[in-house]
């Protein structure tokens, strides 16, 4: 299917009509003010660097960008050659990461350096974030949480771009901007584990808590950089598996659909899982199997209730 006949089932004109939303039963309000989430089917460096142009007006003083870099060879992974051409236009700007928590390269801080080497992210500084220990944020309305803790570092940015790999996952179902900071930015050794245990201190749970868990952690981060912050989700290679994975991630079988951009967390997500729901049954599957068998459905829910923004937005095609 060509990109211009999927936006036309999709009920998008370039004008920026309404995609409404098949799952979060969500009716849109006449005259009620949306978010926009920006989408771009030219899956490549230019179109990123334009989707970053339609939505860096709040980003200022130095600039944190969050992304992840994959494991050793990860194949799915956003291109390095692409975010270094974004580098090159955003002043001030950083590459940020923490360590993982379970076993492997980047469980420490040089495995995780000589992993960045390998994946070609060697053009630019990375700052693993909580290679010198972690400091607590407080997670203003959380059940579960008071405070998660985070890569020590975060602290010294003024603002956060959140560019995303959007792709399935084998706990949250899927990863998007919300699973990219909820996790990749809490600290390895401690944050990491609080977000994956439950309260018996069972690891790996997936299910509605998790889900929780992870928003929360990302109400912290949103809280402590304010409205400084934007987010870019990239719909390419879209494994069911997260790029944690590395070679070992299942083979893609949903189709790439583009590149989304917005100012609200919440809305680029839930354009995004509505992208993957609207196209043909086939092509779907695989992916949508895996968001439901792990309720991922409800890190959408969990955000809202938590205020990170909105379920009702204004889907704006620019080519």
């Amino acid at each position: 299917m060509e990109r211009r006949d999927f936006l036309k089932t999709v009920g998008l004109t370039a004008a920026g009509m309404f995609l409404r939303p098949k799952l979060s039963g969500v009716a849109f309000a006449a005259g009620r003010t949306r978010p926009k989430v920006y989408f771009t089917g030219n899956i490549s460096a230019e179109g990123l660097l334009k989707m970053y142009g339609l939505v860096n007006r709040s980003l200022s003083g130095k600039i944190a960008v969050k992304l992840h870099p994959g494991e050793p060879h990860g194949p799915n992974i956003v291109p390095a050659t692409w975010v270094r051409e974004l580098l090159a236009i955003i002043p001030n700007a950083t590459v940020v990461e923490t360590n993982v928590f379970y076993g492997g390269p980047r469980h420490t801080t040089e495995g995780h350096r000589e992993t960045l080497r390998i994946n070609g992210w060697d053009f630019c500084p990375v700052d693993i974030m909580d290679a010198d220990g972690g400091v607590n944020l407080p997670v203003p309305g959380g059940k579960w949480f008071k405070e998660i803790a985070m890569g020590k570092n975060l602290v010294h940015y003024d603002s956060m771009l959140v560019l995303t790999h959007f792709k399935g996952h084998p706990l949250g179902g899927f990863g998007g901007s919300m699973k990219n900071i909820a996790i990749g930015c809490a600290s390895g050794p401690v944050g990491k584990k609080q977000l994956h245990q439950n309260g018996d201190a069972q690891w790996g749970h997936a299910g509605a808590r998790f889900m929780e868990h992870m928003a929360e952690s990302a109400t912290a981060v949103a809280a402590h950089f304010g409205p400084k912050m934007a987010y870019i989700n990239v719909m390419r290679n879209m494994s069911v598996d997260c790029d944690c994975m590395g070679t070992a991630a299942a083979p893609v079988t949903t189709p790439d659909i583009g590149i989304l951009a917005s100012t609200d967390i919440l809305a680029v997500d839930q354009a995004s899982v509505d992208l993957v729901y609207a196209l043909p049954a086939d092509q779907r599957k695989d992916l949508v199997g895996r968001i439901e068998s792990r309720e991922g459905l409800h890190q959408l829910s969990a955000m809202e209730k938590l205020g990170l923004g909105s379920r009702r937005y204004e889907l704006i095609a620019i080519d």
